[in-house]
């Protein structure tokens, strides 16, 4: 018996349908396509402050939300996966959801299709409505819809294919529904790495993000050491990012493939550090969208990359 293409591609007994025209089987293979949140509908919630150590330190430096400032910002954004040649496509504005801008919460991409999530913010929950509207309306299929507790999108992390790290807090994402999602991978063969972590770092990619197949920027200070070591069994470089950079979200970074990097214009040191390997860096200002708990991470969710074997 095999999954259907509706709200559930996953094949329960494994060996699902790996997709042809979509889909992701790593987080550095060259980037195609990628689905972007609204900017118009985008403002800052004080009341996130709760799920977000982040948010908590905008307000207490008195910080301002400028809907212009964030609007140009979200622009160049869009301009640099352009110029690098990726299609960007976009999620439904619905006022009532302004941080569906943070497209990587409410799902992730898979090789057999996306994952709807489940927001632990009550009043993000609804982002699940226009993910799933776009996936349908753009024939890529719905591998699975979490459905133990709080699961988002910034905590599946595929280091190489069939090789993923999964975070969790017990906050943003809980332990039960960190594994569901992990033993759906497990089922088709997948290594499974679980890395719980303080609710303070909100998700695994706010620490370790993947550059290049032999490279990722971790934060060595929040990065628990199993995990570390684990990555450097694996051959992966690590290249460190300071506490400081990594709590204005400056670890959170977009691997384009090819040797080229989608960082922010705050995160000088790891931009530093990515020249001297190399790599092509792209670095926006994206401070109004930090500012609310998001990095360039956060606000990409890649639909399509080159498969990598």
């Amino acid at each position: 018996m095999t999954g259907n293409t509706g709200l559930r591609a996953r094949n329960p007994g494994g060996n699902s349908t790996v997709l042809q025209d979509w889909g992701s089987n790593c987080e550095y293979g060259t980037l195609r396509d990628v689905l972007l949140g609204p900017a118009a509908t985008f403002h800052w919630m004080e009341d996130n402050a709760q799920w977000s150590s982040v948010v908590r330190e905008t307000l207490r430096r008195g910080g301002k939300f400028d809907q212009q400032v964030a609007m140009r910002q979200h622009r160049e954004v869009v301009e640099a996966y352009e110029d690098a040649g990726v299609v960007v496509h976009t999620i439904g504005e619905n006022a009532m959801t302004p941080y569906q801008v943070y497209a990587r919460d409410s799902s992730f991409m898979t090789p057999y299709g996306a994952v709807i999530c489940q927001l632990a913010n009550p009043r993000r929950r609804g982002e699940y409505a226009a993910c799933i509207r776009f996936y349908m309306d753009n024939d890529i299929p719905i591998y699975e819809l979490v459905s133990a507790g709080n699961f988002e999108g910034g905590d599946f992390n595929m280091i190489r294919p069939g090789v993923v790290l999964i975070g969790y807090t017990g906050l943003r994402t809980d332990e039960r529904s960190a594994r569901q999602v992990g033993g759906w991978f497990a089922n088709e063969g997948w290594e499974i790495k679980y890395a719980p972590i303080d609710e303070f770092y909100v998700h695994i990619d706010l620490m370790v993000c993947m550059l290049s197949e032999k490279a990722a920027a971790v934060c060595l200070d929040t990065t628990p050491d199993d995990v570390v070591e684990w990555l450097k069994r694996k051959g992966i470089e690590i290249v460190p990012v300071s506490f400081k950079d990594t709590m204005a979200l400056g670890c959170n970074v977009v691997s384009l493939g090819d040797d080229r990097i989608l960082s922010t214009a705050e995160s000088k040191g790891l931009n530093a550090k990515q020249k001297a390997l190399g790599f092509k860096v792209y670095d926006p200002d994206i401070s109004m969208f930090t500012a609310a708990g998001g990095g360039i991470h956060c606000m990409a969710q890649p639909l399509r990359r080159d498969r990598v074997q």
